[in-house]
């Protein structure tokens, strides 16, 4: 019966092998997202300006590969991390396996489609500035990128495209 099971619900965050890590991001590029933190209280606050090689259309990493290098304060997310981090949203696959619940439902692991993340409203596509262009981060303070999001498709139609 487990052996059925896909890989996220047979295995933990730390016996997941590289290829299975790195296909729980559904490519959305909220984590890619620039935050503040407010040095006395604590207080997280989301921005829409994305990091410089986030590709704010595709929503992915420009030079993932290099990454570390190129952007020496991005983070390397692993399971002992997680524990650590507290600002990743609330649709990511890799908070909500690690709080115990499932993938959402447009996660391309899901659908087979790694345009569903889009067509869900859930990445920073069309929403997200470009580092160069974003002037004073304090500026671009939006909440959005730490909550759910709210799907752009409306009833059937959306059920279905995340159905198949």
């Amino acid at each position: 019966m487990t052996a059925t099971l896909p890989f996220w619900k047979r295995k933990s965050l730390a016996e997941m092998s590289n290829a299975e890590w790195e296909s729980l991001c559904d490519g959305c590029g909220r984590c890619c997202l620039h935050k503040l933190r407010d040095e006395e209280t604590g207080a997280l606050a989301f921005t829409n300006v994305a990091c410089r090689l986030l590709d704010t259309k595709t929503c992915r990493c420009t030079d993932y590969t290099h990454r570390h290098r190129e952007v020496p304060d991005c983070v390397r997310l692993t399971p002992e991390a997680l524990a650590e981090i507290d600002w990743l949203p609330p649709s990511c696959a890799y908070r909500r396996l690690a709080e115990g619940r499932d993938l959402p439902p447009w996660h391309p692991l899901l659908t087979g489609d790694p345009g569903s993340v889009h067509r869900a409203g859930a990445s920073v596509s069309e929403r997200a500035v470009r580092e160069t262009e974003g002037g004073a981060l304090e500026n671009h303070v939006v909440a959005w990128p730490g909550r759910m999001p709210r799907p752009r498709a409306v009833g059937r139609r959306l059920e279905t495209e995340i159905s198949r």
